[in-house]
C-alpha cells in the first residue's frame, strides 16, 4: 500500500516506464485515466517519443521526460541516475515500473526506499538467449526483492516466473478489453492507429448467432 500522503496532497503514482508505443504504453494510459478519476495523482516518467506522453496527459497525467533505451548497455548507470532524479523531484506515494528496462532502472533506483509494483509485461529473459538471457534471469531474480508487488497479466506470466524461480509477492491483473472500441462488421480499416475504433469485418461464415472470440494484438517473438 502507498505511504501516508503529507497532508492537503493527493497521494501520488509514479509510472516509469520505457516503451512509448504497443501494449505497454496503453496499459499505461488507462491506469491513469483510472487513477485520476478516483482521485489519484498520476506522474509518467517516459522517452519523448510515441503516443503515451500525448495520451497519458490526456488522460489525466503529469508527464516528465525519462531518457531510456530498450536494450540494457553502458547507458544503464544515467538511466538510474534519472530515475533517481524523478524519485526525488515527484516524491510518488507509489512507484509502479513497466516493462524489464524500467524495472531495472526503478528498483536500483529505489531499492526499497518507496513502495513499488513490478509488471513486466513479458518477462525480458523470454525475449532474448543466451548470455544476455541468463543475466536477465539472474536480475529478475535479486530484483523481487525490490517489488512489493510483482504484477503480471496472466497466470501463464506468473507460472512462468515461478518456474524460473523467482520469487515474489504476485498479482494477477489480466489486460482490459474495451467492447465499445472494437465491433463486428463494416469495411476493412486497414491500418488502425492507437486509440481509433476499428470495424472488424466478419467472413459470411461466422456471422451467425454462436459465439465469436477474437484476440487482437501484435505478432512478435514473445
Amino acid at each position: 500500500m502507498p505511504t501516508q500522503p503529507l497532508a492537503g496532497q493527493l497521494p501520488t503514482v509514479l509510472h516509469l516506464v520505457q516503451p512509448v508505443d504497443g501494449g505497454v504504453a496503453r496499459v499505461v494510459v488507462d491506469l491513469v485515466r483510472a487513477q485520476s478519476a478516483a482521485g489519484l495523482r498520476a506522474v509518467v516518467g517516459c522517452p519523448p517519443g510515441g503516443f503515451l506522453a500525448d495520451a497519458s496527459r490526456e488522460a489525466g497525467a503529469r508527464v516528465l521526460t525519462w531518457r531510456a533505451g530498450r536494450a540494457p548497455g553502458p547507458g544503464l548507470p544515467a538511466e538510474v541516475t534519472g530515475a533517481r532524479r524523478l524519485l526525488r523531484r515527484v516524491r510518488p506515494d507509489l512507484l509502479h515500473a513497466h516493462s524489464a528496462k524500467a524495472g531495472l532502472a526503478g528498483r536500483l533506483a529505489a531499492r526499497g526506499s518507496v513502495p513499488t509494483v513490478f509488471q513486466p509485461h513479458a518477462w525480458s529473459f523470454d525475449a532474448v538467449s543466451g548470455a544476455t538471457g541468463a543475466l536477465a534471469l539472474r536480475w529478475e531474480r535479486y530484483g523481487a526483492r525490490w517489488a512489493d508487488r510483482v504484477l503480471c497479466v496472466s497466470e501463464a506470466e506468473r507460472r512462468a516466473g515461478e518456474s524460473e524461480g523467482i520469487t515474489a509477492h504476485w498479482s494477477v491483473i489480466r489486460n482490459g478489453v474495451d467492447l465499445d472500441h472494437f465491433g463486428p462488421g463494416g469495411p476493412d480499416p486497414g491500418p488502425v492507429r492507437a486509440g481509433a475504433r476499428a470495424e472488424l469485418p466478419l467472413p459470411a461464415a461466422f456471422q451467425g448467432d454462436g459465439p465469436l472470440v477474437v484476440c487482437v494484438g501484435r505478432i512478435c517473438p514473445q
